[in-house]
């Protein structure tokens, strides 16, 4: 290699050394991204869900043990008070009824005969007497005279113990046999039927549930189960709307009743039960439908509300820490803190209270730090 290209080539090594790679920043300016303060309507809500209850239901059983003989009434039947649902074989209650008749008979005949008895035993005593003094009979005549008389009113009142014996159980075998016939207790609606004609039902312990009545569809109620995260905000007569998965494009009101203080603990989580009352006289709620509650727990009409994002901005120079919750305005000189108080929440928006903050105020809602960067360049390689 001559000398002349070896120069060439080392010229071209150390500007590259000198020159070499390099990169150079820009620092750009702080973009704010704002949203205006507004007046709004802000409703707070507790969610839950429940089933869909008559408010009153009449579950009808029996007393006596028996065999269904007839159904008078099904699913959805109207029914009365009073109004016979079904009856068991009434046979062997019939039979109890007609023996304790006769044991009454002869209970009331006896009593009879007693007392009979007793009148002439008496007579027969106040005759010995009688005759005693006029020494016409010994005193032992006497004395045997008044035992008598004294026996006689024994057996009266033996006589009259067992007929009020078999009275009572004339009454119980004749209510027996009442029984055996069963009636509505309220006038309802039939919404369950557990028996069928031939079926034996035994009443033990506990009365077999043969139907449930609901006494009155038009004003039904549903139980929620609210956690007890929850369950402090929740009193009664606050207001409620509900969705049915049956009509979901429909809403419907209904108001607290009701807010149980025994608790229910299932997989570590406690809830209590809120019973929300409801208008069913359209008819659109089936008792064991599932419903989905929002149950309003405060409401601010026309009040200042800024944008959630807003009440966790802080400028990105910003070092300055604060006690109290402030938001920041965009101003005309840049951005500036307010304190403010809070008042109802939703999942988008915030009640604020200030005499400073003005309906259309611009609120800085985030900001974006612009850094520009250019791309690494180096000195073209000079022809050979």
């Amino acid at each position: 290699m001559n000398i002349k290209k070896r120069y060439i080539i080392l010229g071209i090594a150390a500007a590259a050394l000198l020159f070499g790679l390099f990169i150079f920043i820009k620092n750009g300016s702080v973009k704010y991204i704002t949203k205006e303060v507004s007046k709004s309507t802000i409703t707070q809500y507790v969610e839950a869900s429940g089933t869909i209850k008559p408010i009153n239901t009449i579950a009808v059983g029996t007393q006596v043990s028996g065999t269904v003989a007839k159904i008078y009434v099904d699913y959805n039947s109207q029914v009365k008070k009073g109004e016979l649902l079904a009856e068991l074989d009434p046979s062997l209650f019939q039979a109890n009824v007609d023996q304790s008749t006769a044991k009454l008979n002869n209970a009331q005949a006896a009593y009879s005969k007693a007392q009979a008895n007793l009148a002439y035993k008496k007579n027969n005593y106040q005759r010995y007497k009688h005759l005693y003094e006029k020494n016409y009979v010994s005193r032992d005549d006497v004395e045997l005279a008044r035992s008598n008389y004294l026996a006689a009113e024994a057996d009266v009142a033996a006589a009259r113990a067992e007929m009020s014996a078999s009275q009572a159980t004339l009454s119980n075998n004749l209510t027996n046999l009442s029984y055996s016939k069963i009636t509505s207790p309220v006038d309802g609606t039939v919404i369950s039927r557990a028996v069928d004609v031939g079926q034996t039902v035994a009443a033990s312990f506990n009365t077999p549930t043969l139907f449930e009545v609901a006494q009155d569809l038009t004003k039904m109620q549903i139980e929620t189960s609210v956690s007890e995260a929850d369950i402090g905000r929740i009193k009664v007569g606050q207001s409620a709307e509900y969705t049915l998965d049956g009509y979901q494009d429909k809403k419907f009101e209904g108001t607290v009743t009701q807010v149980r203080l025994a608790s229910t603990t299932t997989n570590n989580v406690v809830t209590y039960t809120v019973i929300v009352s409801v208008d069913n006289s359209d008819g659109f709620a089936i008792p064991g439908m599932s419903a989905n509650v929002s149950i309003i727990t405060g409401e601010a009409k026309n009040v200042l509300v800024v944008d959630n994002k807003a009440l966790k901005f802080s400028p990105p120079d910003n070092t300055e820490k604060f006690d109290n919750q402030g938001v920041w305005i965009l101003t005309k000189s840049g951005p500036k803190r307010y304190d403010v108080e809070l008042g109802l929440s939703d999942d988008n928006k915030t009640q604020i209270i200030s005499n400073e903050i003005k309906e259309k105020d611009k609120v800085i809602i985030n900001a974006i730090t612009g850094k520009k960067k250019k791309a690494n360049t180096g000195m073209r390689r000079p022809p050979m």
